[in-house]
C-alpha cells in the first residue's frame, strides 16, 4: 500500500513512517500541503495520508475536497493536548494517531485503509465451490460481477482473483462507490484536468489510470448514480476514459471487477441501474454465500480471528472451547463474517481462562451482541409506536414514522450504517442522505461504531474511513482493530 506523510520526518512522525515501511507500506513524503497535493494529483494509488497537526489538518482536508480527491486523512500529534484529537476529527480527519507511534496501532490503521488484514479462509464445500469458480476465471480478461450480502467477503474474493490473474504484477485498486460522495466519484474514477471545476488547480489522474495494467474493483456498484453509469459503460466498451474537462480521450488498460449486495436485475427493473451496464459487467457472475449457508467455515474463521486478535492486542493465543464453537455454530449470523469477526474480537478480550469459553461469546438469538438500551428519540421528535400497531400511527405523518424507524434501526445496529441499510432495505447512500437531513433538523443521530459523539461535528472529510480511536488510547497496545477487514467485502 502507499502512504503519504505530510510534515517533517525529523522526530516521531519519521518513526511512524519507518514503522509503516516495516509493515510493507511504500512511503512518500511532502513537507508542505502544496507539495502533498502535487503528489496526490499525479498518483491516485495513495491509500492513506498521515498529516502532522502542525501542518493544519483542516486545511488539508478542505484542499482535498476542493480538488475532489478522496483519500482518508489520519492526523498525527503528540497527544499531550487532548483537544488536538477533537479538533482533528472535527476538521475532517478520520483518525487521530498519537505520537510517539505504537506499532500495533500503525498496523491497524494501515489494514483499515488497504485491506491488508483480509484472509481467504475456506473449509465449507459450498464456499470452496465459489473459490474454484473464481480461480477458473481468474486468468481471463472478462469482467466479473461478485454478488452477496454485506459482510460475506466479496472484496476478499476479488483480491484472490487478482492474485491468480495474469495481471497480478500490476496494481489492485479498489473504489467503494457507496463511501464516496456522488460529487467526488466521477473525478475519482476518471480524473480531471486543470480548470475542470472550481478548485481544480492542476491535472489529476483517476482510479482507471492508477489501475493501469492491473485490476480495478468497483465495490458496491449498485450505489453509483445512473448518469455516471453511462460514462462508466463507455469506458468499458471503448477502453478509454474522458477526464473531467479533458479535450481528448485517454486509453486505459484495466480489468474490471464489481461487487454488489443488491439484486442488480431488480435494480434494472426499477430503473436505478442500466441494463446495458449490467450485461457488460456480468460476463461472469459469482455469488458469495452468506455465512449461514456455509457452516463449515464458522469454526475455521473463528480460530483465524482468535489468533489474529490475540496478536493485535498483545495477548497469548488461546483456543476456542468445544462449547464456544457449538455456540457459534448455532448463531444465524445475520451480519455474516463481519459480525463473526467482531464477536471473536470481543471474546478474545473478555475471556479469562486458558481457552476462550462459551461465556465469552456474547450473542442474542438474532445473532448480534447483547442488545443495548433501546434508542429513544428526544422530546419533540414524535411519540413512540405502541402495541396498538398501525392504529397507533394514525394522525402522524409518513416522514415522522420513517424517521423514527430509521433512527431506531440505527440504534439497534449500534450505529452501523451498512447493517441498518440492509435491514431497512435501502441503499447506504439513501440512508446517509436521510441521516444528514435528520441531523440538520436537530435530531440525535447515533454515531458510527467507535466514532466520537461530537454535537455539531461535520462529516469526517471527503471519504469514509474506519475509526480506530478518536483520542489517544489509554493503552495503545490493546487498541481495537476495525471491523470487517477479514473476509468482509
Amino acid at each position: 500500500m502507499r502512504v503519504l506523510i505530510i510534515g517533517s520526518l525529523a522526530g516521531d512522525l519519521g518513526q511512524a513512517g519507518r514503522l509503516a515501511m516495516a509493515r510493507g507500506a511504500r512511503l512518500d513524503h511532502a513537507d508542505t500541503r502544496e507539495a502533498a497535493l502535487a503528489r496526490l494529483r499525479g498518483d491516485a494509488r495513495v491509500d492513506v495520508v498521515l498529516c502532522d497537526v502542525a501542518v493544519g489538518v483542516g486545511a488539508v482536508v478542505r484542499a482535498l475536497a476542493a480538488e475532489r480527491i478522496a483519500v482518508p486523512v489520519v492526523a498525527c500529534g503528540t497527544g499531550r493536548d487532548p483537544d488536538d484529537a477533537v479538533r482533528a476529527i472535527r476538521d475532517g480527519a478520520c483518525e487521530f494517531l498519537p505520537l510517539p507511534p505504537d506499532p500495533d496501532l500503525i498496523a491497524t490503521i494501515l489494514e483499515a485503509a488497504s485491506g491488508d488484514g483480509q484472509a481467504l479462509v475456506v473449509r465449507d464445500p459450498i464456499m470452496a465451490a465459489t473459490v474454484r469458480r473464481a480461480e477458473a476465471v481468474a486468468a481471463a480478461e472478462a469482467s466479473v460481477l461478485i454478488a452477496g450480502e454485506s459482510g460475506t467477503g466479496k472484496e476478499v474474493i476479488a483480491r484472490h482473483i487478482h492474485r491468480r490473474s495474469r495481471r497480478s504484477g500490476g496494481p489492485f485498486v479498489a473504489l467503494n462507490c457507496a463511501a464516496i460522495p456522488e460529487a467526488l466519484l466521477e473525478s475519482e474514477l476518471f480524473g480531471h484536468e486543470k480548470g475542470a471545476f472550481s478548485g481544480a488547480v492542476a491535472r489529476r489522474t483517476g482510479k482507471f489510470e492508477a489501475a493501469g495494467g492491473g485490476t480495478l474493483l468497483l465495490d458496491e456498484i449498485s450505489e453509483m448514480d445512473v448518469r455516471l453509469q453511462a460514462k462508466l459503460l463507455r469506458a468499458l466498451q471503448e477502453r478509454e476514459i474522458d477526464r473531467l474537462g479533458g479535450a481528448a480521450p485517454v486509453k486505459v488498460n484495466v480489468r474490471i471487477l464489481a461487487t454488489t449486495n443488491r439484486d442488480l436485475l431488480a435494480e434494472v427493473q426499477r430503473g436505478t441501474f442500466r441494463e446495458d451496464l449490467y450485461f457488460r459487467l456480468n460476463v461472469v457472475s459469482l455469488r458469495v454465500p452468506p455465512l449461514r449457508e456455509r457452516p463449515g467455515d464458522i469454526a475455521a474463521l473463528a480460530d483465524h480471528f482468535a489468533r489474529r486478535y490475540a496478536e493485535v492486542n498483545g495477548l497469548p493465543p488461546r483456543r476456542l472451547s468445544r462449547d464456544a464453537v457449538a455456540r457459534l455454530a448455532a448463531c444465524p449470523w445475520r451480519g455474516n463474517v463481519r459480525e463473526l469477526e467482531n464477536t471473536i474480537h470481543r471474546a478474545v478480550l473478555l475471556a479469562t481462562g486458558a481457552e476462550i469459553g462459551a461465556e465469552a461469546i456474547e450473542l442474542t438469538p438474532q445473532g448480534v451482541p447483547s442488545a443495548p438500551p433501546p434508542y429513544v428519540a428526544p422530546a419533540g421528535q414524535g411519540a413512540q409506536p405502541t402495541a396498538e400497531g398501525v392504529a397507533g400511527l394514525v394522525g402522524r405523518t409518513v416522514q415522522e414514522v420513517e424517521r423514527e424507524l430509521i433512527l431506531h434501526t440505527l440504534g439497534h445496529t449500534l450505529g452501523n450504517r451498512t447493517h441498518a441499510a440492509t435491514i431497512l432495505g435501502i441503499s447506504i447512500r439513501a440512508l446517509r442522505n436521510k441521516l444528514r437531513d435528520y441531523a440538520a433538523q436537530g435530531a440525535a443521530v447515533p454515531p458510527p461504531p467507535g466514532a466520537p459523539s461530537l454535537p455539531g461535528a461535520p462529516a469526517a472529510g471527503p471519504v469514509a474511513c474506519a475509526t480506530i480511536s478518536s483520542a489517544p488510547p489509554a493503552s495503545p497496545a490493546r487498541a481495537s482493530a476495525p471491523a470487517g477487514l477479514s473476509l468482509a467485502g
